[in-house]
């Protein structure tokens, strides 16, 4: 399951107005800031779309949601085996993650696979 994708923009701040107006239809709704990164929660709560300052033609940073630890793992090796570049290997990710890990694709996106800290994850269940 994709759990979020983030999209680089010129201007965080003018995208995010943007994606504010143009999502809201959706049901989306911008309730999360990491300086200049800005996280859209859909209306079952989920924060799978964000939109980050950066140079634009900059690799996609997407995330998947794992299950398991070991699904972690698994994809952290697989994903160097098969070509891939070390972004952060296995482990918790304190302030952030219960459990992720990133590795740089061929072409340089940045892939996440991660499990959210219990309460968080208790917390969307909820929504």
């Amino acid at each position: 399951m994709i759990e979020h994708v983030s999209l680089r923009c010129r201007s965080a701040r003018k995208s995010r107005k943007f994606y504010e107006a143009a999502l809201k239809p959706l049901g989306y709704e911008c309730d999360m800031e990491h300086g200049e990164a800005f996280g859209f929660k859909d209306a079952a709560g989920r924060h799978d779309f964000w939109v980050t300052k950066g140079k634009l033609g900059t690799p996609t940073h997407i995330a998947f949601l794992a299950k398991t630890r070991k699904q972690i793992d698994a994809f952290y090796e697989a994903a160097l085996q098969a070509g891939g570049k070390d972004n952060g290997g296995p482990g918790p990710r304190e302030g952030y993650a219960e459990y992720a890990a990133f590795a740089f694709d061929p072409d340089g996106n940045n892939i996440e696979v991660v499990i959210w800290p219990k309460a968080s994850r208790n917390k969307r269940a909820k929504k």
